[in-house]
């Protein structure tokens, strides 16, 4: 794996905003000095790394899956931090296996060794569109004669093709609290893959989604029943909400994308679960719900943060702090493993499972230890 710069195509700007990337501006201020897209640089990757970090992912995937039904079967829902009236609901959707379609671990890897695992985005992964479709046109300008590990787009569609899904058209709900436009960006790219599998589809604010009272059941604005719905709001956020209890108890009669049990892989919790159950693994760092224990170098994350928001990096160099308003659920502590240093940049691999498949690779990177929402994607390619 290694870090090379190049010169940008020519208007980039407007070639990746009419492919769907809109958000791009909006969500990275010109103060921060590079722009979210940026394609000054590329990661090289060979074949053989990818195809060994492919069997990484998915052997994280199975962990992850072990994980849940260890948590389900031993009633752990209270190291996660969800609440006792929601547990068994959560531990139901986990026994029937609601379906599910997506996921990206966001691992460390710097060629050399086995990657580390940082966290799991399992209900509500971002960076998609840029992943699949973005960098991939930007391999067909740039690179023609070269591959990508990307079969995102292909995969997704296949999915949506084999669920099996209630009558009535898929709701793609977005939320209006999201000011970046990232949100309804990968909705409505997500919405576009169900569209090619040949199914119906509606968008819809997460916030004009009604209740009607007497049928007992969630509605569109045109007063249509809602029978599947693929969100990227948190589900922590959803079962907060005054509907909340609504929600928990539609899991039989709809199809939620991601699914209620998927709180148990977004959580942060899981990774001191994989570190009990899978303890020295390569792919793990050792975490602990309970306090750093033995570590001389940790980070303390919020079990329920997003963004790098709310992150304490303590090393014997001294400790940083990233603002932000998380942890009120409880922290996991994990050991400090640096994210490496390319040319001053330190990437982040943002490695995609739909289905129970490895399915692609984003890289994120800033100039930090903290991966936040100020980095920058960066496109990758494999010589041919």
């Amino acid at each position: 794996m290694r870090r090379l710069t190049r010169t940008p195509r020519e208007n980039w700007e407007s070639i990746v905003e009419s492919q769907g990337l809109a958000f791009h501006r909006s969500a990275h201020p010109a103060h921060l000095g590079r722009p979210y897209w940026d394609e000054g640089a590329e990661y090289v990757l060979e074949m053989d790394e990818v195809l060994a970090l492919e069997e990484q992912v998915e052997e994280l995937h199975r962990m992850c899956l072990a994980a849940a039904d260890h948590v389900v079967r031993e009633w752990r829902f209270a190291d996660f931090a969800i609440p006792e009236w929601a547990a068994p609901a959560v531990a139901e959707s986990w026994r029937r296996r609601d379906p599910h379609v997506f996921g990206r671990f966001d691992l460390r890897y710097d060629g050399n060794g086995p990657a580390k695992l940082l966290e799991y985005n399992a209900d509500t992964p971002t960076s998609l569109l840029e992943s699949s479709v973005v960098q991939w046109y930007w391999l067909q300008d740039v690179h023609p004669g070269d591959d990508q590990w990307n079969s995102i787009h292909e995969r997704l569609v296949d999915r949506w093709k084999g669920l099996e899904l209630p009558t009535g058209p898929v709701h793609f709900a977005w939320t209006r609290m999201d000011e970046t436009g990232e949100e309804v960006m990968t909705l409505g790219y997500l919405q576009e893959t169900a569209d090619q599998a040949g199914l119906t589809t509606v968008a819809i604010a997460m916030e004009d989604i009604g209740w009607d009272p007497e049928a007992r059941r969630f509605v569109d604005l045109e007063g249509r029943t809602m029978r599947t719905l693929c969100k990227l709001y948190p589900w922590e956020w959803a079962i907060a909400d005054p509907f909340g209890p609504h929600a928990v108890a539609q899991q039989v009669s709809m199809t939620w994308i991601e699914p209620l049990w998927k709180m148990l892989l977004s959580n942060k919790a899981l990774l001191a679960i994989l570190w009990e159950l899978y303890p020295g693994h390569p792919n793990l760092l050792p975490a602990y719900l309970d306090g750093p224990r033995d570590l001389t170098s940790y980070v303390r994350k919020p079990l329920l943060g997003r963004e790098g928001a709310s992150i304490t990096v303590v090393a014997p160099e001294g400790t940083v702090t990233t603002p932000g308003a998380y942890g009120a659920e409880g922290h996991v502590y994990q050991e400090f493993a640096p994210l490496p240093e390319f040319d001053g940049r330190r990437p982040v691999l943002g490695a995609w499972v739909v289905h129970d498949e490895a399915a692609g690779l984003g890289i994120r990177e800033t100039s930090t230890l903290i991966t936040d929402d100020t980095s920058s994607f960066v496109p990758h390619r494999i010589p041919l």
